[in-house]
């Protein structure tokens, strides 16, 4: 059999590098997000590129699930897509310098209003690498109980649905294209095959982020 361009040995693996940037600009400032606009080398002949993209501070979402191998999914309006969606609990990064696993910790509260005794990091992804560097870790959440304070919701919070649904089935609504939410199809996938492999894939809570362009170590 023919091997295809570029196959190898090794397991698929993405590549993080910072190439020259000649030239940044903020073209739009919003009140979460900015668009800026980069010119980059890239190629052995250092070509000149320009990409506009979304500058995000990156979220964290949290599969909480229970004893039952039940998750938690709660449904709230998101106003680009006119939908009430079924997603996790999840949240921006806007806090400075707060662990991403301390900033899932208060999501999982304030959403949910629960607490939990077993962090472990799930899965990384990217949500549109093309157009945004925003960047989401999911961490499961398990030992699971009552938050002492229950927060105030407001905007589309405020009549946002709770419900506890197997792990199957929401798998089931993934394949069935019933949801469409990113955060909930890739936790539920990764629990799903994670849960068929011992849970061996789970990483510490505090494992590095190198797929977080703010994370990420210097030159790497």
């Amino acid at each position: 059999m023919t091997a295809p361009v570029g196959g190898s040995a090794e397991p698929p693996a993405d590549e993080y590098v910072d190439l020259p940037v000649r030239e940044r600009e903020r073209v739009f400032e919003g009140r979460v997000w900015d668009v800026r606009r980069d010119e980059f080398e890239y190629g052995p002949r250092g070509a000149s590129i320009v990409r506009e993209y979304v500058d995000h501070p990156g979220a964290v979402a949290v599969l909480a699930l229970d004893e039952d191998d039940r998750v938690l999914l709660i449904r709230q309006y998101r106003h680009p897509v006119r939908a009430r969606e079924w997603e996790i609990p999840a949240g921006l990064l806007d806090v400075d310098g707060e662990p991403p696993v301390e900033a899932a910790r208060r999501e999982l509260a304030e959403e949910a209003d629960l607490v939990a005794s077993d962090w472990a990091v799930l899965a990384d992804y990217f949500t549109t690498p093309g157009g945004s560097d925003e960047a989401i870790r999911i961490y499961l959440a398990r030992g699971l109980a009552a938050a002492p304070d229950v927060h105030d919701r407001e905007d589309e919070e405020a009549d946002m649905l709770v419900r506890w649904v197997p792990l199957d089935e929401c798998v089931d609504a993934v394949l069935a294209r019933r949801v469409g939410n990113p955060s909930l199809a890739v936790g539920v996938l990764a629990a799903a095959a994670s849960r068929a492999r011992g849970w061996a894939s789970l990483a510490a809570a505090d494992t590095p982020w190198p797929a977080h362009p703010g994370l990420r170590p210097a030159g790497g």
